[in-house]
């Protein structure tokens, strides 16, 4: 999936590593097992997905439930030389892997465990001061304060309602009118069309840009919007997106949906608690925040595992 893969890529650009990304399926009756039932896991991949095979990385770094099981088992191929990262909590004993990156939230403990508040992220002052000049002419003629809107939508745990989709658009209608902000929206493929013209209806006479997946024309201006923000809005559904945001150094307000789970309220008030963000109220904050500045703090800790995993190699 594409947020766990950006998960990896964030963790290894952290690590100053340029990797080579493999993308796996499973074969039947695989898929539907758990990873535990998996007696020779890297025969039970599929041949529509990418193979795995020797030469042996020096470093995998692997997200997932389908990817636990390889992981481990190139790990016993190549008789312990491979450094096993995983990203997110494993379906599998952490015990088994080098090093587990695991959110907070899921409670997953262990020596081998980093625990980090929600999600790792790509976002970097460099990529964000690069999305800014790329994107700059889009937004430039919107007037300050500048809000960005990540909308995501419906998933395991949470429904974007079309009651929840019309309330934001008259909370963000009623914001823009006492504000005078503007605004850069983007939804998702799980928004849906009916949510989004709720949306697009209400800011029709505002100073804004709207970008809807799947349906807006040219390269999705994501990252240039976090980069414009004074102060960032996002629904609760997507960690990773919160994340993203907190990963800014702004304000953060997140809108709450239909669902949940107890995980998520955890890590919510984790934002929370580090004075990062705050239930949607509609009211500017107006002043910077820390950036969430997890994923380069998770690597720290593994750059400084791995050194040690070295150093015993050429011991050996």
């Amino acid at each position: 999936m594409a947020g766990t893969e950006n998960q990896c890529l964030g963790l290894a650009e952290a690590l100053g590593l340029r990797p080579t990304v493999k993308r796996i399926q499973l074969r039947a009756p695989w898929r539907w097992l758990p990873p535990k039932l998996w007696l020779r896991p890297l025969a039970a991949l599929s041949r529509s997905g990418d193979t795995l095979a020797p030469p042996w990385p020096d470093v995998l770094i692997a997200s997932g439930r389908k990817a636990a099981a390889p992981a481990l088992a190139v790990r016993q191929a190549s008789s312990g030389t491979t450094f096993t990262v995983f990203v997110q909590a494993p379906p599998l004993d952490p015990a088994g892997f080098d090093a587990v990156v695991a959110p907070r939230h899921d409670d997953v403990a262990g020596p081998t465990v980093i625990p980090v508040v929600g999600a790792l992220t790509r976002v970097t002052r460099k990529r964000l001061d690069e999305a800014y000049r790329q994107f700059h002419p889009l937004v430039r003629d919107l007037p300050r304060p500048r809000i960005a809107v990540l909308i995501g939508g419906n998933s395991k745990a949470h429904r974007l309602t079309p009651e929840t989709a019309r309330q934001l658009a008259q909370d963000l209608t009623a914001m823009q009118e006492r504000t005078g902000c503007s605004f850069m929206v983007t939804t998702s493929r799980r928004t849906g069309e009916e949510n989004a013209g709720y949306l697009r209806a209400a800011l029709a006479e505002m100073p804004h840009v709207f970008y809807q997946a799947g349906v807006s024309e040219g390269e999705n201006p994501y990252f240039g919007f976090l980069a414009h923000a004074e102060e960032i809005i996002v629904s609760e559904d997507s960690v990773t997106m919160a994340c993203e945001a907190a990963s800014t150094g702004r304000p953060v307000q997140v809108v709450a949906l239909t669902g949940g789970k107890p995980k998520f309220d955890r890590f919510h008030a984790q934002l929370r608690d580090l004075g990062i963000a705050r239930p949607f109220d509609g009211q500017l904050a107006g002043r910077a925040v820390q950036p969430l500045d997890e994923t380069r703090r998770a690597a720290g800790k593994v750059k400084a595992w791995l050194d040690k995993h070295r150093a015993r190699l050429k011991t050996e």
